[in-house]
């Protein structure tokens, strides 16, 4: 049975982004609904997957990153507006039977995720 992590990095710090909020959410014909909401580990992880078991099925995702929340919370001198606030990350899950990770390397001004391992 799959099961769907991620974890996030900290470029502006060189460390994992302990501490960040997200949400992930499913999303059906336009429309999504929060399936899970935390905060990431010290390891800028979740403590468990976010989806497994009967819960991980095929169909649309995003995943929803409190960046602009993580780095004033951090003292980083931001204009306002930031100009990152949420990072959106929108996917999709094909096969139930194996693993999905997507990781979020992150700064205030910029970002880059991937399908990892």
């Amino acid at each position: 049975m799959g099961r769907l992590t991620t974890h996030v990095l900290d470029t502006m710090h060189g460390t994992p982004a302990a501490g960040m909020r997200m949400r992930l959410e499913r999303v059906d014909d336009g429309s999504a609904a929060t399936l899970v909401r935390i905060t990431l580990n010290g390891d800028g992880r979740a403590d468990a997957p976010l989806l497994d078991g009967v819960a991980f099925k095929p169909g649309r995702y995003r995943l929803v990153f409190e960046v602009g929340a993580y780095f004033k919370e951090k003292a980083v001198a931001l204009p306002e507006p930031n100009f990152l606030d949420e990072v959106p990350i929108a996917f999709g899950i094909a096969d139930a039977s194996t693993h999905y990770h997507v990781p979020l390397l992150v700064s205030p001004w910029s970002y880059s995720t991937y399908r990892g391992s």
